[in-house]
């Protein structure tokens, strides 16, 4: 039970620590690059100064404008919970894969909507390039979480995590297969080179930014904290299904702390090092990742699990 407790309380501790992982991703990538770089903390000051301005909102929007940051943030507020820690979540809302992607679908979708609401040229074209994106990104993300349901027998996330310590699942091919592919849907959800660039600020260029366009104050502060969340929880995810980590709680927690903040090295070192593509051909990357996921699943099918 006491084990239990640490991990539920570090799932709410989530909440609060998520805009530390996109701080932290642009301190490095700036040091990558010969600069001094904004500290970690950047993000909370952001969110600070946005949510002590008041909202200002276009005229003729609807309640579909007014709802979406809020829908977004509690979208991905409940998917934070459902993430286990140390083989253990809160139970509130269950830990079903099926409900993760949901989840992460309607946060995506409330943003998407929120876009089309006050009919802004260049926020259209940052939420109907995203959505197509989501029609790649989103199989890939479900094939991966189906290859790594197969070597746990479960679709709960908590035997999922659970499953990433055992020898004989982290030697079949279709759990390398499964990781590379998350590699790719790290770098769709949150955005970054060569899917997108997180620091443009050109509006003909922007993807995940282009949604965000007609939004001041709490509602984009809120926003904001919903792309950091983003960061957080794929870099959770990856490190909790693809790196075997203690389940007792304390080394758990240390053990996942050192790991995000490698994933979050690494994801500086590949925006630097790769420059954004061109927008037409994101979607034959990520069919490239869904086949490895085909190709995966044809292992497991054909005895790659023994």
């Amino acid at each position: 039970m006491r084990g239990d407790a640490t991990a539920v309380a570090f799932q709410f501790a989530g909440l609060a620590l998520a805009p530390l992982v996109p701080g932290m991703i642009q301190m490095v990538k700036a040091r990558l690059q010969g600069r001094r770089g904004a500290s970690p903390l950047q993000p909370y000051r952001d969110l600070r100064r946005l949510w002590r301005k008041r909202v200002v909102a276009p005229h003729d929007t609807t309640f579909v404008y007014r709802m979406a940051p809020s829908l977004s943030a509690a979208a991905l507020a409940c998917a934070l919970l459902i993430v286990p820690f140390a083989g253990s979540t809160n139970g509130w809302f269950g830990s079903d894969m099926l409900v993760l992607v949901g989840l992460l679908a309607l946060a995506r979708f409330a943003t998407a909507a929120a876009a089309w609401d006050p009919g802004g040229g260049f926020s259209l074209m940052g939420a109907g390039r995203d959505l197509m994106f989501s029609v790649f990104a989103e199989p890939l993300l479900l094939l991966a979480f189906v290859l790594v349901a197969l070597g746990a027998g479960s679709t709960d996330l908590v035997q999922m995590v659970a499953a990433a310590g055992h020898a004989h699942v982290a030697s079949t091919p279709a759990h390398w297969c499964a990781a590379l592919a998350f590699g790719l849907v790290v770098l769709v959800e949150t955005g970054r080179q060569p899917i997108d660039n997180p620091d443009t600020h050109l509006e003909l260029t922007m993807v995940h930014e282009g949604p965000l366009l007609e939004y001041a104050g709490r509602d984009l502060a809120m926003l904001q904290w919903t792309a950091a969340a983003r960061h957080w929880l794929v870099l959770v995810l990856a490190a909790s299904l693809f790196v075997p980590l203690p389940l007792t709680a304390p080394a758990n927690v240390l053990a996942l702390a050192a790991v995000v903040t490698a994933f979050c090295v690494a994801v500086a070192f590949v925006e630097t090092s790769l420059a954004k593509m061109r927008i037409l051909r994101v979607p034959v990357l990520l069919g490239i990742g869904i086949a490895v996921c085909v190709i995966g699943l044809a292992s497991w099918i054909g005895g790659g699990a023994t």
